[in-house]
């Protein structure tokens, strides 16, 4: 089977060719070629159903003299048909790293920018620090307008929601909502889907880790709030599980190439998740994941089948 450099190898390939107007081979390729996109329920907008995050690798990436490499992710995102980036003032200098680089390249107007705020101390936020902590956001994006900020880990929802919301009344920012990367905060998570005029929710979700199957997209769906998918490849976890492995011969059924696209669309294949966001500072990687978004998306009974196939390696 294809191993993700060589996945890469031929998304460029044919990325290249569709630049040159190459004649599709059979039907089947101009399905494959199909963007999967997902509307946001509050107003119908469409995203395409993969993105880019900016923690872990790509924040490593942002502290050092590899920065410049980001912007060639930021492109490669853009090409591939993806447009939301998530970032955090948190995920070290990557908001920042970023917005430089998006405005060098002029397409900071292109992407969804999606980014976080958090100021809680004690369980406590500071209204004016929390102002003053979005407001930098908007200096490092260079945008009058954010797409999405959510508060970060569900902490102190009633303060700093209710200045998200101000904010969104005021047409600064697009949406808004809560994200939460912690079970012990799940229930919190709840309440504030339940009680809030949430937009958005950002959670962890992979393949091997299906907790919000249970309650938060039940209810995701039942409020109609859009649903980021963090983490899809379990950070490291599910790298480490499939090492020295190649992807089973029957995931070509729906166009697989490579584990990451294995484990993203399996994500997407959940009907409530809007768009994931793996993080990675390699172009490569970028494009093997944004794969994940064309073609066939598996059923119910091929998500048993893949969920099966990792539980039992």
């Amino acid at each position: 089977m294809t191993s993700r450099r060589d996945a890469c190898k031929i998304a460029l390939a044919l990325g290249a060719g569709a630049a040159l107007g190459a004649t599709p081979l059979h039907a089947a390729s101009a399905r494959a070629s199909e963007l999967i996109t997902r509307p946001i329920p509050r107003t119908g907008e469409r995203l395409p159903a993969v993105g880019l995050g900016s923690s872990a690798t790509f924040s490593s990436a942002a502290n050092t003299q590899d920065a410049q490499r980001l912007r060639e992710v930021l492109e490669a995102l853009l090409a591939q048909g993806g447009t939301v980036f998530d970032t955090a003032p948190s995920y070290g200098a990557s908001e920042e790293v970023a917005g430089t680089l998006a405005q060098q390249a002029g397409i900071a107007d292109k992407l969804f920018w999606a980014t976080k705020l958090n100021v809680a101390q004690g369980g406590k936020a500071d209204p004016q620090q929390a102002r003053a902590q979005i407001e930098e956001s908007f200096r490092r994006i260079g945008r009058p307008v954010i797409d999405l900020i959510q508060v970060h880990n569900v902490a102190d929802v009633p303060t700093q929601y209710a200045i998200l919301k101000e904010l969104r009344e005021a047409g600064r920012i697009r949406y808004a909502g809560v994200t939460n990367t912690f079970s012990r905060n799940r229930d919190t998570l709840v309440h504030a889907m339940q009680t809030e005029p949430l937009d958005f929710i950002g959670i962890d979700y992979a393949i091997d880790n299906r907790d919000m199957e249970e309650r938060v997209l039940p209810l995701a769906a039942d409020r109609g709030i859009a649903v980021l998918a963090y983490a899809p490849f379990g950070r490291t976890r599910l790298w480490d599980r499939v090492r020295g492995r190649t992807i089973p011969p029957w995931a070509a059924e729906l166009g697989i190439a490579s584990w990451a696209q294995f484990f993203l669309k399996f994500v997407l294949s959940h009907p409530v998740i809007t768009c994931a966001t793996p993080a990675t500072s390699r172009p490569a990687n970028a494009i093997d994941n944004l794969g994940a978004m064309r073609g066939e998306l598996p059923d119910a009974a091929m998500r048993e089948r893949m969920a099966q196939h990792i539980a039992d390696l």
